[in-house]
């Protein structure tokens, strides 16, 4: 652009100086060696742009031919740094799709066409092509070699931390990691572990600093950066809880500020307001979190924030939850505990049918057979409620990495991921939901053998509680019949089953069964082969 406006303001200068001369016409006289020469302006002015032109034409020529052998060298150099760069390509191509032979023989054409002190590519390739062709070692020295090269440090590094993390060589990742944000803390795979390696060692303000780091120079989203950074400053409030509460009181809190719903700093947060007895700070610390989402943690840390309080008082607290988060199931389970606790068995039981009614989970089955053996002991009914736990869904927890763990921590053992942990089943069932108390239908009996029943009478005049129905179990003769599958026996109302006949009467009378809170026990005995089959087959509803 420049050029041309150069071009016109030298074309548009000679047309006004020719029009300038046209307007003023004159002679001009020359004597030289005896000859007079007279023309007149105008043609002595043309004579002059001619002469200067010509004399430009003839540099140019003499320029042209003084320079040919550099021109032609550098014609000749040009077309085989060309053909170097194509090798390289089909090179850097072939080694991407795993042609170790072409890539090998691109790389020997590229080396004979380009210099590698001109294209550091080219150890790239024959360092891709040594990998293809397994010799890692041949590999791991040009990496080294691309390491010290200021212009290859962050590739070489790169490959030098792939070959100790396949080599299992941890500490020397780490420190190939650490090399390369020192130079380049904006390279996201050296600033990951480095992160991961100063969290494993446990310099929490160190990966902090990091992180920080990262975040401003944007190569973490500001969301996961505070995640991160609410995972890190909770992993170093519980390092400081035992020696500085005030501490760590601060970094979890901080920690909630970053990520509200983050459970494990908002348990750590309580517990260090609680050393400092201050419970309505920890109370409220603990509130808004389960507000937001309950968690059993958070339940058990607000039940029990006063150590000197009665079973009455942790009822009152647990009820006081619910009233915050009502119809969910953690709730349902922190109020049944409570008032088994509290040996207050109605509501303990009401809250745990609630709850399995909502969802049906090995805890929920476990605290039915711990209110039953409170209440009346009965070993039938506590074994049949332990057997519902086997087969129910697993309680949630903190799982990683297919790594179930008691409490949260802030990296994976399995693979140092930092915030792996997350609240969850640890696995699904092989069997489908067990849908209100119910057995799973592959494990219960197929079909009910006949039984005979004998009743203990109850006297309706006393206020002594029902006692429950003695059930022998006879089998029926000895058939060829071909196997029957299971059938699920359904439990699906927490109202009492009873042992009745088809036309809804007890088969000694007809007086209203005693009511059974239950299933009949898991050992019925011993059958008799040679037991009669009787005329009435009984069902259990």
């Amino acid at each position: 652009m420049v050029r041309l406006f150069i071009f016109l303001v030298v074309v548009l200068a000679l047309g006004w100086g020719f029009s300038w001369l046209a307007d003023r016409p004159g002679l001009i006289s020359i004597t030289w060696q005896d000859h007079l020469i007279e023309t007149s302006l105008m043609v002595a002015a043309t004579a002059v742009v001619a002469l200067v032109g010509f004399a430009m034409v003839l540099w140019w020529i003499v320029g042209v031919v003084w320079t040919s052998p550099y021109s032609v060298r550098r014609y000749f150099r040009a077309r085989k740094r060309d053909r170097g760069y194509q090798a390289l390509s089909t090179g850097l191509i072939a080694a991407g799709a795993g042609n170790a032979l072409l890539a090998r023989k691109m790389s020997l054409r590229t080396r004979g066409l380009i210099s590698a002190d001109q294209e550091p590519l080219i150890h790239l390739l024959e360092a891709q092509a040594a990998l293809i062709e397994g010799k890692h070692d041949e590999a791991r020295k040009k990496f080294e070699q691309m390491a010290e090269d200021p212009e290859t440090r962050e590739l070489g590094l790169r490959g030098l931390y792939m070959e100790a993390r396949r080599l299992g060589a941890n500490e020397a990742a780490r420190q190939y990691a650490e090399k390369a944000v020192e130079h380049a803390p904006y390279l996201p795979w050296a600033a990951q572990a480095t992160l991961e390696s100063r969290s494993q060692a446990g310099r929490w303000d160190d990966a902090i600093r990091l992180l920080d780091q990262q975040r401003m120079a944007n190569i973490l989203e500001k969301p996961q950066a505070e995640r991160w950074k609410a995972v890190l400053l909770t992993a170093k409030a519980n390092d400081r809880l035992e020696g500085d509460p005030k501490g760590a009181r601060d970094d979890a809190m901080a920690a909630l500020k970053l990520a509200k719903d983050f459970v494990p700093a908002a348990v750590i947060a309580a517990k260090a307001w609680l050393r400092e007895d201050n419970v309505r700070k920890a109370a409220s610390t603990l509130e808004g979190v389960w507000k937001l989402g309950p968690h059993p943690e958070i339940a058990g840390a607000y039940i029990r924030a006063r150590s000197g309080d009665s079973t009455v008082d942790r009822l009152k607290r647990a009820e006081k939850l619910e009233a915050m988060r009502p119809n969910n199931v953690e709730s349902l389970l922190a109020v049944a505990q409570a008032a088994l606790d509290a040996q207050q068995f109605k509501k303990a039981r009401a809250k745990a049918e609630a709850a399995a009614r909502m969802q049906p989970r090995e805890a929920v089955y476990l605290l039915r057979a711990d209110i039953e053996e409170a209440e009346t002991g009965d070993q039938g009914r506590v074994r049949h409620w332990m057997a519902q736990a086997l087969r129910a869904p697993r309680d949630p927890a903190w799982v990683a990495d297919g790594f179930v763990s008691e409490k949260w921590l802030p990296l994976s053992p399995v693979t140092g991921r930092l915030d792996a942990f997350e609240w969850k089943a640890p696995f699904d069932q092989l069997e489908g939901p067990v849908e209100e108390g119910s057995l799973a239908a592959d494990t219960a009996i197929a079909s009910l053998p006949p039984v005979t029943v004998s009743e203990t009478k109850t006297d309706t005049a006393t206020e002594e509680p029902p006692k429950p129905i003695l059930v022998e179990v006879k089998p029926a003769p000895q058939e060829a019949k071909p196997p029957q599958k299971e059938l699920a026996v359904a439990a699906k109302t927490p109202a009492p089953a009873n042992v009745i006949s088809k036309d809804g009467k007890s088969p000694e009378n007809e007086e209203e069964p005693v009511p059974f809170f239950g299933r009949p026990p898991d050992d019925p005995g011993v059958k008799d082969p040679d037991a009669a089959q009787p005329a009435t087959r009984l069902r259990l509803f």
